[in-house]
């Protein structure tokens, strides 16, 4: 699978993955440190040097299990030259499909500009925190970074921050405040929010902001009794959105120190994915997908094509196609719109393969791949138009709709390549307009030598997957019988 690149799509694919919400926190609790006055360089680099062992074991031990990493600048700082070595190494080893989440709290406005270069085009790290009180104006220097998100620090458990955050009075909280406003400085995917582990305090803050992703801060509690697993129940109800994600929670260091980390983080992941399906069950417009079967080899695509089929889009029985032929079965692509889990996923799946193309605009092929066309176009900021399918006869007329310059080249989006005669169509409209067309993207190649066609009338055809793919997957994973598969791979 292509590395991602952008935070979201690191994250999104980490927590889809791995079915986690969890975050490995590479630095240990500042109390249980060695005071530096009384240790000596040699000591000091001792100390680095077995830290650092440590902490590549957690990573190890994590690395499935946790959808992103996260390092406090501030520890690494504490310990000298030492520790910015020890930073330096550590995010060489942390592998490259986790994004990592600088917690700086940046409030420094005279720096922002160079720190924003050292973080997120030297070190290369996804994501930072940043204090909020110097404004927007110390946050926009982080925002010019595409693909990188900041966390704006809102809210702390820490009980003498009241004082600040509750001013002027509870009812209207200075922290809500500040969630209202960082909300105007970016979209969801560019400004996340910090807070601190108080169930009542993030219950408010999700009212005020249900698409904001929420990084929690502090040591949530886990099972080890009653009281535990209502405070655990407590604390995801209060902070999932209504898709059931929506939020990062810490990997407790007491499980990371026990005598078994591994079956306990596991143990708790999964009570988590447990309380977020019953988190979301008041909410029937959006549900919560999660894997229900285990291969022994990695399927870069096998989540997506098992939730294709879990929501009806892989149906038997006779269908007449779009070209008039008669299939034993039907692809129904239109649901993915009705459940955003999904529909993410599908546009990021195109967006991997767009990113390697070149073009001007995207155009997308009506009708069923103009929902995708329009998430592709937000991703990646780019400008995008469509073929009609019919052309008005009231009106300018238009038989493209959209802004465009002659001579521009386009990539053209679909859902699904049977004979290629539709987006064929689409394209010629487009180059009879003065636009040049050299690449195809669809969903589902249903192959039999489509591409090759495609091939023969000057167009590139690019697939995120090809229905043999999706046969072999579902018929693993006895979502599928003998018969089925076979009526999936013959061809027609």
């Amino acid at each position: 699978m292509t590395e991602q690149t952008d935070f979201f799509d690191k994250l999104l694919a980490a927590v889809e993955t791995n079915q986690s919400l969890l975050y490995l926190a590479l630095d240990p609790d500042p109390e249980t440190l060695p005071p530096q006055v009384s240790m000596t360089g040699e000591e000091t680099q001792t100390f680095v040097t077995d830290l650092l062992a440590k902490l590549k074991s957690a990573i190890d031990q994590t690395a499935d299990l946790i959808c992103a990493c996260k390092i406090t600048l501030g520890f690494y700082q504490s310990l000298g030259i030492p520790g910015w070595a020890l930073l330096q190494e550590i995010l060489t080893i942390i592998p490259p499909h986790l994004p990592v989440i600088l917690d700086a709290k940046h409030c420094d406005l005279n720096t922002s500009t160079v720190f924003a270069k050292i973080v997120f085009q030297d070190w290369r790290v996804d994501a930072i925190t940043l204090s909020p009180y110097p404004g927007f104006d110390q946050v926009a220097p982080f925002l010019l970074y595409a693909g990188k998100t900041v966390f704006v620090l809102c809210a702390t458990a820490n009980p003498s921050a009241a004082a600040v955050q509750e001013y002027p009075t509870p009812n209207n909280p200075f922290y809500l405040q500040l969630v209202r406003l960082s909300q105007t400085w970016g979209t969801p995917e560019k400004v996340g929010l910090e807070v601190g582990i108080l169930p009542d305090m993030l219950a408010r803050i999700r009212k005020e902001a249900p698409e904001r992703l929420i990084l929690v801060e502090g040591d949530i509690p886990v099972e080890n009794d009653l009281t535990e697993e209502n405070d655990l129940a407590q604390l995801l109800a209060a902070g999932l959105s209504t898709n059931g994600d929506g939020l990062l929670l810490p990997v407790p260091p007491s499980l990371l120190a026990g005598k078994e980390p591994r079956r306990e983080i596991e143990k708790l992941r999964d009570s988590i994915n447990k309380q977020r399906l019953r988190a979301i069950e008041g909410s029937p417009t959006c549900e919560l997908w999660l894997p229900d079967v285990c291969f022994l080899q990695p399927e870069p695509h096998r989540d997506l094509i098992l939730q294709l089929y879990d929501i009806g889009c892989v149906v038997f029985g006779d269908h007449v196609q779009a070209s008039g032929a008669i299939f034993p079965y039907y692809i129904d692509l239109r649901k993915i719109i009705s459940i955003p889990q999904i529909f993410h996923q599908i546009v990021s799946a195109y967006a991997d393969i767009l990113k390697d193309l070149k073009f001007d605009r995207i155009a997308g092929i009506p009708y069923g791949s103009l929902p995708t066309a329009t998430g592709l176009a937000l991703r990646m900021e780019r400008p995008m138009i469509f073929p009609r399918k019919e052309v008005k006869t009231y009106g300018a007329g238009k038989l493209i709709e959209g802004h465009f310059h002659p001579g521009e080249t386009i990539v053209v989006v679909d859902d699904i390549l049977i004979s290629g005669k539709s987006v064929m169509e689409g394209a010629a409209k487009l180059k009879s307009a003065g636009l040049n067309v050299e690449d195809i993207v669809v969903l589902i190649d249903h192959e039999q030598g489509v591409k090759d066609k495609m091939q023969a009338n000057g167009y590139r055809a690019h697939s995120v997957l090809a229905l043999s793919e999706i046969a072999e997957v579902l018929y693993r994973a006895n979502r599928i019988d003998t018969e089925q598969f076979n009526l999936l791979t013959a061809e027609h």
